[in-house]
């Protein structure tokens, strides 16, 4: 309770309002989510990202960038393991950090020419679109819908979503909720499934009762919210992708991922609409850092102990 506490009350660096691999699904698993979008998006599968061999990685985004001298990222620092302030440093660190530090290093030549911004699940993309940020590398998920307002670069990790408690009686993403109080980021994918807006694998986990009789659904504005809320027993479940999970699970000892993954859920950096040269040229930095071990010594560094087997995703170009 006390590190889950610290962290979500910790200063921000320069905080906002207040308000969250494109793998191949093996066929008895989890579906790709990026499938779930509205009929109008056109969209049916994987998003894929620009190739960085395609087009211009220099152009007028990465020029504003260079003529400003910093890169402003939007970053969560409440997720251990991923985007957290250490609390022995005052310093951002974790995996999605790590990525920030390599695209800044590769644009400015400096990894510390980085203003970071905390930005609240609910509003990554709207911290996007009006130009407070250039980017956002907050464990965002690559989807139809959400590709539709912002670019995204090629997906650098994959997750899933999976229930996390420390209730005995929880077994899964299944009717042991029922009754139960379920906790999930407010604009969250957990949130979209919940609400039956997002298809599982096999469909019939999310239908016809996504929340699996759950008595009530509480969407704070940030995940770490949910595990302050299953410690002080006013939740008994928190879905949540199984990297975050893993990470609050490392913070509190009482608390485990329970069931299986029922999403496919692909992270990739997002930035805005029409600075292809920026997305080409994140895409080339992440060809990069996972071609030449970073990614991977990365992963031993935040993730290995609680993610274990996982490998960096193929990039997919259109």
């Amino acid at each position: 309770m006390t590190t889950a506490c610290a962290l979500a009350v910790a200063g921000t660096l320069i905080p906002l309002q207040d308000g969250a691999a494109t793998d191949t699904a093996r066929s008895s698993g989890p579906v790709v989510r990026a499938d779930y979008a509205d009929a109008s998006d056109n969209c049916s599968g994987p998003v894929p990202s620009l190739d960085p061999a395609s087009g211009s990685i220099d152009g007028a985004a990465v020029e504003a960038i260079k003529k400003r001298g910093r890169l402003r990222v939007g970053v969560d620092q409440n997720s251990y393991l991923w985007g957290f302030r250490d609390p022995a440093t005052g310093q951002f660190a974790g995996f999605d950090i790590d990525i920030v530090k390599a695209i800044a290093k590769d644009i400015l030549g400096n990894e510390n020419a980085v203003q970071y911004l905390t930005v609240p699940t609910a509003m990554r993309i709207e911290k996007i679109k009006d130009g407070s940020v250039d980017m956002v590398i907050r464990t965002m998920t690559i989807s139809c819908a959400r590709a539709t307002q912002v670019a995204f670069s090629a997906a650098y990790f994959s997750a899933g979503q999976q229930i996390l408690s420390a209730e005995p009686d929880v077994t899964g993403y299944n009717d042991s909720l029922k009754g139960k109080t379920v906790c999930t980021a407010k604009g969250s994918t957990g949130e979209d499934v919940l609400n039956g807006d997002m298809p599982t694998s096999p469909a019939s986990l999310a239908q016809p009762d996504p929340q699996h009789g759950a008595e009530h659904v509480l969407t704070p504005a940030n995940q770490l919210d949910c595990l302050v809320l299953l410690q002080l027993h006013q939740a008994d479940a928190v879905f949540t992708d199984n990297a975050l999970a893993a990470g609050q699970a490392a913070q509190d000892p009482t608390v485990h991922l329970k069931g299986g993954p029922v999403t496919v859920e692909p992270y990739g950096v997002a930035m805005k609409l029409g600075d292809d040269d920026l997305v080409r040229r994140v895409n080339k930095v992440l060809a990069a850092y996972i071609a030449d071990g970073r990614w991977a010594a990365a992963y031993n560094r935040w993730l290995v102990s609680e993610l274990p087997d996982m490998t960096p995703p193929t990039p997919l170009y259109k």
